[in-house]
């Protein structure tokens, strides 16, 4: 196993570390279903961005979360900076009511 990854989002080469992201949370039922691996960056945003009810629905697949505005205008944003930048993330309003 190699120890620099890609982010499957970003698409940022040597990121030191990927994680699982269910396309479909599990919460929701996506247990067994397709999963994604991300960087821990943009894995944080989209959970701070989202609730796993509109993951679920609408933001399902990769080409679907990287086409919403709000994930795209962090996706411009975190590719020009390192890989191994770690940035701060702040939930939205939409996600801190949960």
């Amino acid at each position: 196993m190699s120890d620099k990854y890609v982010c499957e989002l970003c698409k940022r080469i040597g990121v030191p570390k990927v994680t699982e992201h269910h396309l479909v949370p599990r919460e929701e039922g996506g247990n067994y279903g397709e999963v994604a691996w991300l960087c821990e960056n943009c894995h944080k945003q989209i959970h701070a961005l989202y609730t796993n009810r509109e993951l679920a629905i609408r933001l399902n697949t990769l080409d679907s979360l990287e086409n919403d505005d709000k994930i795209s205008k962090y996706l411009k944003y975190i590719r020009k900076q390192p890989p191994t930048k770690k940035v701060k993330v702040k939930k939205s309003k939409n996600v801190r009511k949960k």
